[in-house]
């Protein structure tokens, strides 16, 4: 272990068996940009992976039938209730993968990795920077790290819906206010640059839909249940009332239920690049 008493976490979305119906949804909606990610950076045959964050391990088990049965992928979270289910997927999915209890910034997480992969994870984190470093250390030389995050600032709705801008505001104020940063996808690039990382790609995605089924629908459900997810943050913040974030969370799910309405997830920034 690294250090004790943790300090309050700027994770500002409830986990656990709730918060895996919603990344169940979010996969949904990222998993034809993530897996076009995969292919860009080039995960090799018999590759040594670590999925930083993996949740209920929706890449994890992506990245093992990447590797096949001469690589191995481990998947780490700070979420141990997330780690249980993730593990009861795998064993149900017959996927040799191992998921660890761990915490990025505090506990030990492995090196000698060919592959690093993170999403959605630095954008919870109020020391990126340090985060960046442990990830690079975690890739042997010439191994690559992966990452996705968000720009919430580029997040839109047409018609604008005053429910959609509030709740935006909501989840940025609570972000920050935890010290964490919703718009860091613009920094990925910089970040991982100034962690020591060479030749860096990148790109930005957004998921985006107006049919309220498919990975269209899924992009548009992720906002009603993120805004349900940060109620408690909200609140303990003093950003927002249970009420209003009920409200809104209404609100949302009507506009994401009306196929004339077009919304999208917050804008992704890819990045990627190579321990020298």
């Amino acid at each position: 272990m690294i250090d004790t008493d943790p300090p309050r976490s700027p994770y500002i979305i409830h986990g656990g068996t709730p918060g895996r119906e919603r990344l169940r949804v979010l996969t949904a909606a990222v998993q034809p940009t993530t897996l076009a990610l995969l292919d860009l950076a080039g995960i090799p045959p018999s590759a040594r992976c670590l999925d930083v964050g993996c949740g209920g391990g929706d890449v994890t088990l992506e990245l093992a039938a990447r590797v096949g049965a001469d690589g191995h992928v481990i998947g780490i979270d700070r979420d141990a209730e997330a780690i249980e289910l993730a593990r009861d997927e795998a064993r149900a999915a017959g996927a040799d993968v191992d998921y660890l209890v761990v915490d990025l910034l505090r506990d030990e997480i492995g090196t000698g990795f060919d592959v690093v992969f993170v999403r959605f994870v630095l954008t919870h984190l109020a020391e990126p920077e340090r985060a960046c470093g442990r990830l690079l250390a975690a890739a042997r030389p010439g191994g690559t790290v992966i990452v996705e995050d968000v720009d919430v600032s580029g997040a839109f709705c047409d018609p604008p819906d005053p429910a959609y801008d509030r709740f935006l505001a909501i989840f940025d104020a609570a972000a920050r206010r935890r010290g964490a940063d919703p718009d860091i996808g613009r920094r990925l690039p910089r970040l991982l640059r100034d962690a020591g990382l060479a030749d860096i790609r990148m790109r930005s995605v957004q998921p985006v839909g107006m049919r309220p089924h498919g990975s269209e629908g899924a992009a548009k459900l992720v906002m009603p249940l993120t805004a349900a997810s940060i109620r408690a943050a909200a609140m303990e913040e003093g950003v927002a009332s249970a009420e209003e974030i009920a409200e809104l969370t209404v609100r949302l799910q009507e506009l994401a239920g009306d196929p004339e309405v077009v919304m999208s997830m917050p804008r992704i920034v890819q990045a990627w690049g190579t321990r020298p």
